[in-house]
Formats: structure tokens, sequence, C-alpha cells
């Protein structure tokens, strides 16, 4: 059997194949916590026992892999309402952006415009957290910002140093996941009802039997401009980073006997050492067969590559200010690119993001250009590491129907592994990308709870109320405003502000969450204190006020090692932030001050309060994070 044929099969197809043995999910050679043979005498007690390695758990849902995309679903589904488990087969979480790799956690950070158009929601949250946590922009307390911002959700159960090894299944459908913890020797098999494959490669969703690819579609498939005009098995590398710091005096290096010695003679022009003290990400080894098995195989080479490229640097003779550099963190886990892509009910491809094609079922956005990186890398050293095949005008749209299995009713995705081709993939693997997906299929997985249903009958019945709930939440989607009949903004008689410097107040319940496409959708005061009033005709009962205030989603916030603070990119909290709120209430004529909220930390600012009745709200602004007006987007009102 050819190699790449393996990709087609599930568990059972490999024991039919006579590549794996055909273990029973329930027999007594598949318990990987059995210890029936474990001797062991505990001198505490005296006695002789076996270790409890075995345990069985049940939660709602069960996320895999805690990158940005399974941290989002994870916290969305948590904050829903869900028991949730998330299963991270690391120490620290992060995925490619952790201290492990430290791979910038980029999203749409320039369009032709110049300017970003970042996402917010739930990974806003985060790196506006970091901004606070981590202003030292200290990757190991990126980890820990990380853990903070999963641990502090009470629906949350995570699982660290835990990798999902295999789905059992109930028919077509998973039942339980089987997972090995790697420090407490454990196998846990954990149940769920809705089960979310972040972990980038997919093993959980392979051995379910969900149909997946590898490789790169023809130009014939999808009429695809950028493909190569015939299929082949070639996928994007993964990256290999290092870091390097001044010590004062001269350093020698010397590399190990492992280096592959740097080729400059034949390298690519493009090949360059810009900022290389910072890493260089074009150190990677990508292939045409079976990446993940290759995994070791090219883990090794690229440590190889690395210390190659390092030597080249430090004694070549070329690179004279490296004379005093020293290697201060060397990586030894590659970031990987790609691997499987699961089928949906829709592929994503380079033509959706090329013509902006809307989707009745768009939940999530793209924007990076399509960068396609040289598949064979260090190893096809001649030609250019990448191709930026196309930039955009504006963001695309990412379709619900494209993150969940065709195959698997329960199972959905979020991250690199969605139905997508390879080219659609070298933009949208992009991690804050990502993290609007699981975000979304976070969201849709309590949806699928409360209601009993599957994610393709959310894609069919319940779209509408999908996106309500992830617009509510500040996820923004293309061509898509809000209108949630809910919101008692919408029956106001009235909005109006105290100032304005740019915009209306009325603009505040338009549906719009951002300025997009050249047209203003804020309002925005004069100076500081600043004051919006919305008014209704007749008595209204109240217990929450959502505002989006300004975070300036122009600009990049995310953690950068050169610590960026230009037009494009920010090193601090946002100064347009909202910093000090505060929400009144008419009461029976007289006004009440509600709640005040001295440090905000969020672009959407929530007020929930025992219910009153009311005719008119004042929200007022007294201090930003140091922009002398205050600019908000939106308001809401729920009983």
């Amino acid at each position: 059997m050819h190699r790449r044929n393996l990709f087609k099969l599930g568990a059972a197809g490999l024991a039919t194949a006579g590549l794996a043995p055909a273990i029973s999910a329930t027999s007594k050679q598949a318990v990987l916590g059995d210890r029936e043979n474990d001797k062991w005498l505990h001198l505490g007690t005296g006695k002789s026992t076996l270790p409890n390695r075995h345990k069985q758990v049940d939660y709602d849902v069960v996320v895999l892999g805690g990158g940005a995309a399974g941290i989002c679903a994870a916290v969305a589904a948590a904050r829903k309402g869900s028991k949730v488990v998330l299963v991270q087969d690391r120490p620290v979480l992060g995925g490619n952006a952790s201290s492990e790799m430290r791979v910038h956690l980029n999203g749409v950070n320039r369009l032709k415009t110049g300017l970003a158009e970042r996402e917010t929601g739930i990974i806003e949250e985060i790196l506006l957290h970091n901004r606070f946590e981590n202003p030292q922009e200290s990757f190991p307390v990126w980890d820990h910002v990380l853990y903070d911002f999963v641990m502090r959700e009470p629906n949350i159960e995570l699982m660290l140093n835990t990798q999902g090894i295999e789905a059992i299944m109930d028919g077509d459908k998973i039942r339980q996941v089987r997972c090995w913890q790697l420090t407490t020797e454990t196998e846990y098999l954990l149940g769920g009802k809705i089960f979310i494959d972040c972990s980038g490669d997919g093993l959980v969703a392979a051995t379910a039997g969900a149909e997946y690819r590898t490789g790169r579609e023809g130009k014939k498939e999808f009429n695809e401009t950028f493909a190569p005009d015939e299929p082949d098995g070639w996928q994007m590398g993964a990256s290999l980073l290092m870091s390097a710091k001044d010590m004062g005096k001269p350093i020698p290096y010397r590399a190990p006997s492992w280096a592959i010695p740097f080729d400059e003679k034949n390298a690519h022009k493009r090949r360059k050492f810009h900022a290389y003290h910072e890493g260089i990400w074009w150190i990677e080894v990508g292939s045409d067969d079976d990446i993940i098995a290759d995994q070791e195989i090219n883990r090794h080479k690229l440590m190889g590559y690395l210390h190659g490229v390092w030597d080249y640097i430090k004694n070549s003779g070329r690179f004279p200010e490296s004379e005093t550099l020293a290697l201060d963190w060397v990586g030894s886990l590659p970031s990987r690119r790609e691997s499987r892509r699961f089928i949906g009910d829709y592929i994503h491809s380079e033509r959706d993001l090329t013509t902006y094609k809307h989707f009745p079922d768009a939940v999530a956005f793209g924007g990076w250009g399509i960068d396609e990186h040289n598949p064979g890398a260090m190893e096809n050293i001649h030609m250019a590491p990448t191709i930026f095949h196309a930039h955009f005008d504006e963001v695309y749209q990412i379709p619900f129907r494209s993150l969940y299995s065709k195959d698997v009713p329960n199972l959905m995705f979020a991250g690199r592994n969605v139905s997508q081709t390879h080219i659609a993939l070298a933009s949208s693997r992009i991690m804050a990308t990502c993290a609007l997906m699981g975000q979304a299929v976070g969201t849709a997985a309590t949806m699928c709870i409360e209601k009993n249903a599957t994610p393709r009958q959310i894609a069919q019945q319940h779209i509408n109320q999908l996106q309500e709930q992830l617009l509510r939440d500040d996820v923004f989607i293309p061509k898509r405003p809000a209108n949630d009949t809910k919101d008692l903004v919408k029956k106001a008689a009235s909005i109006f502000a105290s100032t304005t410097h740019s915009g209306n107040a009325e603009l505040l319940n338009n549906g719009w969450s951002r300025d997009i496409d050249g047209k203003i959708h804020h309002w925005q005061s004069v100076g500081l204190p600043a004051d919006v009033q919305v008014e209704w005709q007749d008595t209204v009962k109240l217990s929450q006020i959502e505002i989006k205030c300004d975070t300036n989603v122009k600009r990049n916030i995310m953690m950068r090692k050169d610590s960026k603070n230009d037009e494009n990119f920010n090193n601090t909290v946002p100064e347009e932030m909202v910093k000090s709120i505060s929400l009144q209430a008419r009461v029976k004529g007289k006004w009440q001050t509600i709640e005040t909220i001295k440090e905000n930390r969020t672009r959407l600012i929530k007020f929930n309060f025992d219910s009153i009745k009311t005719t008119a709200v004042r929200i007022r602004v007294d201090e930003t994070y140091g922009d002398p007006r205050v600019k908000l987007f939106e308001i809401r009102a729920y009983s």
C-alpha cells in the first residue's frame, strides 16, 4: 500500500489493511491504564495495591487542542452554560503562539489599505488581558496569561499534557474520546454530546471516520488560479524559531555535530536575514507525503538547519554585527502549518476569498494574504520561501458549513484543519482567524445541546440565531449587521449625546460594531466626561446593558518579539478603550446610579443588575486609557 493512501483510512481501515491490530474499544488490551502487573507496595499503609490509572468523565462539550482556536471554542461554549473539557497535549496553552514555539498571533494585520481589520470577541479579550498582565511581553508569562484566561471560567475543566488518541463511536456519532495523560500515566475516557477538534492534526477526528484530505488540489477541481496544474501531496512545512541577545562582548559559536550547513550558493535571494536575532521564519521543512509520520525526522532536520543558519550568521563574516550575539532561546518543537483538512458540507476555496463571496451562514472572517510557503522549504532552498499570491482590499467571509464534519454528526472543527483547499488554507491558517472559527463552533456547540440538534441542523435551521449571538458577543461578520429582536434599544424613542465630535449617537443602534467599508458607525465625544442617553416612550424592564467601545481595530495588539509601536502595531493597552464608565437609570422620574466600572478591560462592556423599570438610561464615560475623547459603536439593552 502506498503511504499516502493511509490518509484515507481510519482505525478500522488500518486494521483491515493489516497495519494495526483490530482491537475493540472495550477490550482488555485497549485499556491503556491497565496496571494489573503493577507491584506497588505503599510503605505508608503497608499494603500492596493497584494505582487507579483509568477514569471516565462525562461533559457536554469536549474540545481537543489548546491553541487559539481551542481556547476560544472552550470559553465560548462554557460561557453559554455548557460543561466543557479542554484537552491540550502540551504543558502550556497557546499552540504555535506559546513559549514553546513563539509564533506571532497574527490576524488580519494589514489589508491593501495599509491598516488592520482586527478580530474582536474572545480573541481580543485574550490579547487585551495580555496587555494588562504582561507589559514586559514575555512568552513564558504569556503562557500563564492564557492559563489564567481559561482557568477563570468555572465551566471549563482543563487537562494539560493530555492527548486525544481515539474516538469511541456509537454508530456514526462520537460517544467518547480516549485520551492519555502523560504526567499521570492515566487513560481518560471523556464522554460528550458535542466534540470539537481544534488540534490541528485532527487525530481524533480521523479515528472517528471523518473524511479528510492532504496535499494540494489541482487547478480544475475548484477553478483555483494559484493551485498547481495537477494535484499533489505537498503540504506547507513546519518552522523552528530561535532568538539571540547582545552579550556586550564577542561570543564565539561552534555548530553542533548534526548541524546542516546553510547552502548560500543556491539560496534564493528572498531568503533574507532581516532581524535574524528574533528568529527566521523560513527555516522550515514540508512534505509531499505523510507530514505527521515524518514529524520527528523533520524536527531533527529543522534543528540541524537552524544551527546551520546560525553558524552562517556568526562565522561567515557577512554579519559582523553578530559578533556579540549569543543564542538566547532555541525552539525544539516545530510550529506546523498544514496537515489534515477535514471535509464539511462546504469546502472553502480560493475564489471564495478573492471574490469576497457572500455566505448566508458566514460566522467568521479572514484577510491575511494568500501566503503559500514553498512546500519543500529548506530542501528546496533555491526557491523563494513564500509566495503571496494575493492581498485583499477587504475581509472575506468563512461559512459555518466548513466548520463541521459531513460524516460525523456531532463533530466540529476550528483552525487549520477545517474544510478548505490548500490555497484557502494559505490565508485562513493565521491564528486569530482560527480563533474566530473557534468562538463560532463553541457558541454553536451549546446551541446544539440546547436544541438537541446537530451542527448541520444549526446551519440549516438556526443559523440566524447563531449569527445574532456571535454579533452580540462582539464577533464581527462582514456584510452582516446585527438585528437582535430582543434588544430593547431597537424600541427606543431617541438616542442622543452630551457632545458630538464625529458620527452620531443614533448610529449606536444601527447594527454595526465598527467603522467598515469607508462608512462611519460610531459616536465620538468632543471631550471627557461625556454622556449618551437612551429614551423610551413607555416604561421598559431592564437587567442588562451592553456597550461596545473603541479599541482601534485598525491597529494590531498581539505580542511581538520586536515590540512594535507604530501605525499598525500597539504594544500597550489601546488608548482609545474606555477605562471608567458608569450607568444611570431614570426610575420613577429620578436618576439612579446603577453601577460604576473604574478599570474596564474589554471592548464589550457589560452591566448586569437586578431588574428595574425605567424610561431612560444614561451612560457616562469619565476616562479612557489616554484618548481625550471617547468613541462608542453600540449600545444594547435586555430585560
